[in-house]
């Protein structure tokens, strides 16, 4: 699954979560419209209730980009 699919996905979903990363927390569709489309198109994996990942080459999870909150 592509970072883009896991987004929509959970824009789709109304998932009521934030993603956090170093610089703070942010809305999927916040995430999805401020991406370029090379990193939409990496392949990454959804650890729902903890983080979003990236795949690397050889299959295995990779950098940790959002890790997930519910929202207060």
């Amino acid at each position: 699954m592509s970072l883009k699919e896991i987004l929509e996905k959970m824009i789709t979903e109304k998932v009521p979560v934030l993603l956090t990363d170093r610089k703070g927390d942010w809305e999927a569709s916040e995430v999805l419209t401020s991406l370029s489309g090379p990193m939409l198109s990496r392949r990454a994996y959804f650890q729902p209730g903890m983080y979003i990942a990236l795949i690397n080459d050889g299959g295995y999870l990779g950098e940790v980009l959002y890790r997930v909150k519910p929202k207060a």
